[in-house]
């Protein structure tokens, strides 16, 4: 059964940046468009960035131009590299399928706070 791991949040300072990373077994990364979301408390869990496994990459408006989703097939990890970050940042970050969906991760938290 494929994992979703996801792992490099923590506290940052506004203005900051994250590298998020999410491993996966099997060829789950390589066979599927890969996205990354979050939750932040008392939203509902969006779509901020997604891979196709060709590198074709789409970001939410949110994000544009502040985030970047790249994936590295041969190590079965997807990343996102998170710079400017804001308070409105802050949530629990998770990878998964962006069209086929297995098993949600535990997500990695990201909390961006002065």
């Amino acid at each position: 059964q494929v994992q979703l791991v996801e792992s490099g949040g923590g506290l940052v300072q506004p203005g900051g940046s994250l590298r998020l990373s999410c491993t996966a077994s099997g060829s789950f990364f390589s066979t599927y468009v890969i996205g990354w979301y979050r939750q932040a408390p008392g939203k509902q869990r969006e779509l901020v960035a997604a891979i196709t496994t060709g590198g074709n990459v789409n970001y939410a408006d949110s994000v544009k131009g502040r985030f970047t989703i790249s994936r590295d097939n041969a190590k079965n990890t997807v990343y996102l590299q998170m710079n400017s970050l804001t308070p409105e940042d802050t949530a629990v970050y998770y990878c998964n399928g962006r069209f086929y969906k297995i098993s949600w991760g535990q997500g990695t938290q990201v909390t961006v706070s002065s």
